[in-house]
């Protein structure tokens, strides 16, 4: 079977659930953010330096399969949707990452290749959560979905500044 169907020729694309819509939709929009996202995630992993920062980028892609996944289903419940749990454990990585850096201050962002490819993705995650956002005002969206999107932008801050640590270029904004 081939990549290129034929299909959207037209200007619409068909969802995980079988439906037909626009390529200019805000569902389409919505998931479109997120493969952005889940690919820009995908370069950044090859300049991170922690090998636990690695882990959890690639835990976080996996993850964004289910939300496009979910975000591509429109009146069927998606095989595996984001859960509670999903973002219970992004926020005791944001816990675990604060524990270790103590902010203490507004930071400029992208001190270091890894942390400006983060940061890239953090700006990423927050428009898909914008997106999002738009999209639930008329359909109905998880609240498990919007709390892992909000989450996950907290997660990429820290563990880009986390980046910028382990090379002693941590940077505070003077006033």
């Amino acid at each position: 079977m081939s990549i290129s169907t034929k299909t959207g020729d037209k200007g619409q694309t068909s969802l995980w659930s079988g439906e037909r819509v626009d390529k200019d939709s805000i569902r389409v929009e919505a998931y479109g953010t997120i493969d952005e996202l889940n690919s820009n995630i995908g370069e950044a992993k090859h300049y991170v330096k922690s090998y636990e920062v690695k882990d959890i980028l690639e835990e976080i892609q996996n993850d964004l399969f289910r939300v496009a996944g979910q975000l591509a289903s429109k009146d069927k419940l998606f095989v595996k949707p984001i859960e509670e749990n999903d973002s219970e454990r992004l926020t005791e990585y944001v816990h675990f990452y604060e524990d270790k850096l103590k902010l203490k201050g507004f930071v400029i962002p992208g001190n270091t290749i890894q942390s400006a490819k983060l940061d890239i993705s953090r700006t990423i995650s927050r428009r898909a959560e914008r997106r999002i956002i738009t999209l639930s005002k008329s359909e109905n969206i998880s609240g498990s979905l919007l709390k892992y999107v909000n989450r996950l932008s907290d997660l990429l801050f820290i563990i880009a500044r986390f980046e910028e640590y382990l090379e002693g270029k941590l940077e505070y904004k003077k006033w």
